[in-house]
């Protein structure tokens, strides 16, 4: 079999993604589902029936090990949070670089750093606060490359932190963290304290010092500062960490604590934890209108096996000693869904709606049964994790609601080989890629507009049906989206509380979490987000995170590398240099850098806000002046060739790290933003091009509005055409482009 008979030849999208990132040094497709499934007869027959895939590092990294190359299996991890000293900050910092370049996602929790002000030890007297280190965590994302990618990070704060408030609005500066998601993790304390409108008591204490750090705040007031930074800016988002908590497998182990989340947040995780991840495709179990149960079960079982499997194989290729430890010990694995909203539509139910929730609550206690189920009949065969405490694990509310009587006998009798088994993530790049929609995602749009240049030079725009629409379309004779039945219900067209609803009936079946993004249209009223958030708590969902569309972050979305589409159709001639006319404009900013002061000067075109020529001049302790010579040649010749700026800073982002830079930072901590020379370069021009861009904003006979607007929209950085927000994630639909915050 080959690749296009596996997707349809149709689905160029889908046969890209799987090229560009899991298809390894070029081998056919029937080699890759050899490696991918290792054996596994059973798993190869699902993934070539589309009915299952497993998580992105698996499908990209399994059995590369054998080649020497150091790649994890596991898409999730979180580290131990940093103690209150700098040398556990800077090893936290270290921890993070490893798991990045292993090809790993993860997350931290800064909630044990002292708020600032406090009293500490050293020449600095009082410390800047535990918020501002969540740019070094954030740097360290942006320095590692993964096969193309960068690394996805989870910073998270509890609401008992006095800090909380300065940690909220991070995100609001647009510059700050922009490699990390960030989540508030709140107690339900908090929230009866928001809603009866009292005052919640913050506290820290540092015993280094002696010391006690109290805050009281106004629970509403904050609670709704935060809404509306969610309304303008999609973050930070909630983590309801009492029902995280209480709501799983090993809830009455005394001992066992989570200490942060994935980035999707689909995964707490204890200290060193990590996990492996798959998707059974609920759209492959529908057949003639109904949806095969059976089949349905005989699959759980396959992945589970099939999981397990992976998490034996992968325990030596995990990044840091104590992943290996909580792997042997603890052995989580997530198994989880995509293709939700396909299934609904096959079957003929509106997201949402009443009937959606009754079928969703029975197929998801099925799941969850079938997998505790072959969980125990693994243990009893390989025996259980070596934590395992079966009086504790059937004491648990979860366990107790999710099994049936022959289930509870055989975990009785064997215990669990997993301590975790359920999750449900984005799954943005594998549900694309079958094209099918994402995790318990209600469908994004049912078209997309896609351009293309006619022969006479003019764009053209047609549209392009999500594939659900397109079979059903078709197989109706339908004229267009117009005719399409109720139960085509879109992202943005359903009531929050249906998208919740939905949301927290999965939830009640799943032991980790679900990786949740509320898509709301640009018209939500801003007042709504707090009810959105209160009913998110109320109905027992563990997370959840919103995202309007043409929010402020959206300009975030698509600034960080390549071209959009209207510049890609008026690219440069491979090796055309274009000549500075005279009428450009400057910009020009002084850095502090290791060696000393740096003078940028930057000219940009007039009328499109292009870079056009850049000049770097030391100043009289600065660094090597041939080398700022030749740096500034090369950067005005890339932009006069061409290449965005967007790339070229991307280039001068990924120079890493300078001693003498890190010394002074935190000597003098004078430094400007970045982490060398270059990197430093690259803010400079990256912020004096927002600044020409307002500039030309605000003087609309250089260029229209209309293009002003573009150039900001949610669109992606490969292709330019619309983002879709899923999860943690941002996915084009269009070229496959996919990363997480």
């Amino acid at each position: 079999m080959e690749v296009e008979q596996w997707l349809g030849s149709d689905n160029k999208l889908g046969i890209d993604i799987w090229r560009k990132k899991y298809c390894y040094n070029g081998e056919l497709f029937e080699q890759w589902l050899d490696r991918v499934s290792s054996g596994n007869n059973d798993i190869r027959q699902m993934i070539v029936n589309k009915e299952f895939l497993f998580g992105g590092r698996i499908l990209a990294n399994r059995g590369l090990w054998k080649t020497g190359l150091k790649a994890t299996l596991s898409n999730c991890y979180v580290v131990e949070p940093p103690k209150d000293s700098i040398e556990s900050i800077f090893e936290t910092a270290g921890k993070l670089a490893r798991i990045f370049s292993y090809g790993g996602g993860c997350g931290v929790d800064i909630s044990k750093l002292a708020p600032k002000g406090a009293k500490i030890n050293n020449t600095a007297l009082e410390t800047s606060g535990a918020v501002s280190f969540t740019d070094l965590f954030a740097m360290v994302t942006s320095l590692i490359g993964q096969h193309g990618r960068r690394g996805a990070l989870m910073l998270s704060i509890s609401c008992e932190h006095p800090d909380l408030e300065d940690f909220m609005v991070v995100k609001t500066d647009v510059n700050r963290a922009t490699k990390a998601n960030m989540s508030i993790r709140v107690t339900d304390e908090f929230m009866n304290a928001v809603r009866n409108k009292e005052t919640f008591v913050q506290t820290f204490r540092r015993p280094e010092t002696d010391s006690i750090t109290t805050r009281n705040l106004n629970a509403r007031e904050f609670f709704r500062k935060m809404c509306y930074a969610n309304w303008d800016f999609g973050e930070p988002g909630c983590l309801y960490w009492d029902r995280v908590s209480s709501w799983n497998l090993l809830s009455e182990f005394p001992n066992y604590h989570y200490a942060g989340t994935n980035p999707c947040a689909e995964e707490p995780l204890p200290a060193g934890g990590s996990c492996l991840l798959g998707s059974i495709n609920l759209a492959a179990f529908v057949n003639d209108g109904k949806f095969e149960e059976d089949r349905f079960r005989r699959a759980i079982d396959v992945c589970i096996i099939g999981l397990n499997e992976v998490l034996d194989e992968g325990l030596p290729l995990h990044p840091l000693r104590e992943q290996i430890e909580l792997a042997t010990n603890w052995r989580q694995i997530g198994l989880g869904v995509m293709g939700f909203a396909d299934m609904l539509i096959k079957l003929q139910l509106t997201y949402g709606s009443d009937e959606a929730l009754k079928f969703c609550d029975r197929i998801g206690f099925v799941m969850a049964d079938e997998a505790i189920k072959q969980s125990a009949i693994l243990a009893r065969d390989n025996g259980s994790f070596p934590m395992c405490n079966v009086d504790q694990i059937m004491a648990s509310p979860y366990f107790q609601l999710n099994t049936t009587k022959e289930t509870k006998e055989l975990v009785k009798k064997y215990g669990l080989r997993n301590s975790q088994l359920l999750t449900i993530a984005p799954t943005g790049t594998l549900s694309t890629m079958l094209g099918v929609s994402g995790g318990i995602e209600p469908i994004f749009a049912n078209f997309y507009e896609r351009r293309t240049v006619s022969l006479s030079g003019k764009d053209e725009y047609y549209k392009v049906y999500t594939p659900i629409v397109k079979e059903y379309i078709d197989k109706f004779k339908l004229t267009g989206e117009g005719d399409l039945p109720r139960f085509f219900v879109t992202a943005q067209e359903l009531n929050f509380k249906q998208r919740l609803l939905q949301q927290s009936t999965w939830q009640k079946h799943i032991d980790a979490s679900i990786s949740s993004t509320i898509n709301l249209p640009n018209d939500f009223p801003e007042k709504d987000i707090y009810d959105l958030y209160m009913f998110a708590w109320e109905t027992g969902c563990k997370g959840v995170t919103v995202f309007r569309d043409g929010c402020k972050r959206v300009g975030i979305l698509s600034k960080e590398k390549g071209t959009r589409a209207e510049e890609k159709s008026v690219k440069q001639k491979r090796g055309f240099v274009e000549n500075v006319a005279d009428d450009v404009v400057g910009k020009k900013r002084k850095l502090i850098t290791g060696c000393g002061s740096l003078h940028c000067t930057a000219f940009f075109n007039p009328h499109t806000g292009d870079l056009a020529e850049v000049y770097l001049n030391k100043g009289s302790t600065g660094g090597c002046n041939n080398f700022m010579i030749g740096l500034s040649r090369m950067i005005s010749l890339a932009a006069r060739s061409g290449c965005n700026i967007e790339d070229v800073v991307d280039q001068l982002e990924s120079c890493g790290s300078c001693s003498s830079y890190a010394v002074r930072t935190f000597t003098k901590n004078d430094t400007s933003r970045g982490s060398c020379c270059p990197m430093a370069v690259g803010y400079a021009l990256t912020d004096m091009h927002k600044e020409m861009r307002q500039d030309i904003d605000r003087a609309p006979s250089t260029l229209t509005r209309k293009n002003v607007e573009h150039r900001f929209s949610d669109s992606c950085p490969e292709c330019g055409e619309k983002l879709e927000r899923q999860g943690g994630c941002n996915i084009c639909k269009s070229c496959g482009w996919t990363r997480c915050d």
